[in-house]
């Protein structure tokens, strides 16, 4: 069973969105500008709104779409299965074809990177391009994320994380959004009000987080050294270089398993979030990508460097 409501939000960019129903879940997306679709897989614990800053400089060429991944944003469902990886991606799937977008280049950061690979192995006819940032990488434990999934099944665990959060030390710890960003103010401000409060300040909220985090399981994960050459259509790393969660030097190790590798882009002084951190050069590369402006081979392997004033510059990998 699927539904769709939608509301416009900005006829001047062509915005809307809404909310589909499949099954028992609750999938919210938003839909911005015009062209080829592009669809952005957002990470935990945030939603698709953190795509914001890259959407915005790409949907004047591009249909941008931004839905909310089920427990986290304004996504839920009443079925377990449905948080876990393949769910989510069975989900995203049957609301991209209640929308009617048929060919589409998929965008993936962390966990929405997992999900994205999930979406490209069981939606390959219709997935035309694959960029992949920070993500999950086989057989590869960040210390501090079983330790979490461990403790998302005591009861009560996510009211202790709401108040914790309230405090700038834990939120700047590196178990929690300090290994997300080089620039630790980036957390405060917008992040913080679009991200942060709705977890301190909803239990609903904080109980989908959970739920996510439960359902995500690491032995489906550790398939994908297998399944990624499945995933035969063009593919494009952007890679924060200082991200502690998942290596620069393991994410290079991933990409061999990859069958059609365009290029593998590193930008320094940038963690998990890269594009919250340097959206105009993530733009750049999606875009350049994405239109056939940027050459495509194996061998391009480039480590990009954001000046103070915000100029690329590109300097080859060694």
């Amino acid at each position: 069973m699927t539904g769709r409501e939608s509301t416009p939000v900005d006829s001047a960019c062509s915005s809307i969105e809404g909310s589909t129903r499949v099954g028992e879940a609750s999938v919210h997306w938003r839909k911005q500008g015009s062209g080829p679709p592009v669809v952005f897989v957002h990470g935990f614990p945030l939603s698709g709104h953190t795509w914001d800053k890259v959407v915005v400089r790409l949907r004047d060429r591009f249909t941008c779409y931004t839905p909310d991944l089920i427990g986290l944003g304004q996504s839920h469902s009443a079925a377990d299965d449905d948080y876990a990886s393949p769910g989510q991606a069975r989900a995203l799937q049957r609301v991209l074809s209640e929308l009617g977008v048929d060919s589409y280049a998929l965008v993936g950061n962390d966990t929405g990177g997992w999900i994205a690979r999930e979406l490209a192995l069981i939606d390959t006819g219709r997935v035309s391009r694959l960029i992949l940032t920070n993500t999950e990488i086989p057989f590869h434990r960040p210390p501090w994320i079983p330790m979490y999934q461990a403790l998302a099944h005591v009861p009560g665990f996510g009211n202790v994380i709401q108040q914790l959060l309230k405090s700038s030390a834990f939120r700047r710890s590196s178990l929690v959004f300090g290994g997300c960003f080089h620039d630790l103010t980036t957390l405060e401000g917008e992040f913080h009000e679009s991200f942060v409060e709705p977890l301190i300040g909803s239990d609903a909220r904080m109980d989908g987080a959970m739920r996510f985090l439960r359902r995500m399981k690491f032995a489906r994960l550790d398939e994908f050294k297998n399944l990624h050459q499945r995933l035969a259509m063009p593919t494009l790393f952007i890679w924060g270089a200082n991200d502690p969660t998942f290596p620069e030097p393991r994410a290079r190790e991933m990409v061999r398993q990859f069958p059609n590798v365009v290029g593998f882009h590193a930008i320094a002084n940038t963690k998990l979030f890269v594009y919250e951190e340097h959206p105009q050069e993530v733009a750049r590369l999606i875009d350049g990508f994405l239109s056939g402006t940027q050459p495509i081979g194996r061998d391009i392997e480039t480590k990009v460097a954001v000046e103070a004033g915000g100029k690329p510059l590109t300097i080859p990998s060694v």
